[in-house]
């Protein structure tokens, strides 16, 4: 969509856990997130108040976090570490990886859950931990908690059960990796950039 046709947001989120910001972001923007856990502890976000397109409205979010956004597809988005433009991107001590390799799990999970209408990311909340093999499979996951119906829990994990990335781990990737879907509309199906096999 052109830059002039997206509509202005008026937001109003305070200075507060990033967590909890981008949850309330989610609700205002309609935009989905899939953000590992590693990334938010002990985070505080920016306070975003006025009228905004989205993007500009998160960049201002995560303002002094350390973290930027990057986008997979229309409707959603995952975080990274910040990176200087020019700068390939690094390994962080707490074995979050780079930018290409978070974007493609978030991307393949996203596709194996949205091919079944009962795993559809969008109006349910989950925690995950998830591994993944020196090929590039996901070997476990498991939820943290319930997503409120017993039927949906399997399903999502079965789903994962699916899921291949076309290249391996990096090595100081920490594993189980930890990923929340939050309950925000997305748009189905999403890029390539990995398979869900």
């Amino acid at each position: 969509m052109p830059l002039r046709a997206q509509p202005l947001l008026a937001l109003d989120i305070p200075a507060q856990p990033l967590g909890q910001a981008l949850d309330s972001f989610g609700r205002q923007s309609g935009l989905a997130v899939l953000v590992d856990q590693a990334l938010l502890g002990g985070v505080r976000s920016s306070p975003v108040q006025g009228r905004y397109l989205a993007r500009e409205g998160l960049q201002r979010l995560l303002q002094g976090t350390g973290l930027e956004a990057r986008y997979s597809g229309k409707g959603g988005f995952t975080l990274q570490p910040l990176q200087l433009h020019g700068q390939p991107p690094q390994n962080r001590e707490h074995g979050v990886p780079g930018g290409s390799y978070a974007q493609a799990l978030q991307q393949a999970v996203e596709r194996a859950l949205c091919a079944s209408a009962q795993t559809r990311p969008g109006s349910y909340r989950a925690a995950l931990q998830v591994w993944i093999d020196a090929r590039g499979q996901l070997v476990q996951s498991r939820l943290l908690a319930t997503t409120g119906d017993y039927a949906r829990d399997t399903a999502v994990v079965e789903r994962l059960r699916a899921v291949r990335l076309d290249r391996a781990p990096p090595s100081s990737l920490a594993q189980p990796v930890t990923l929340l879907l939050r309950p925000v509309p997305m748009d189905c199906p999403l890029s390539q950039g990995a398979a869900a096999a």
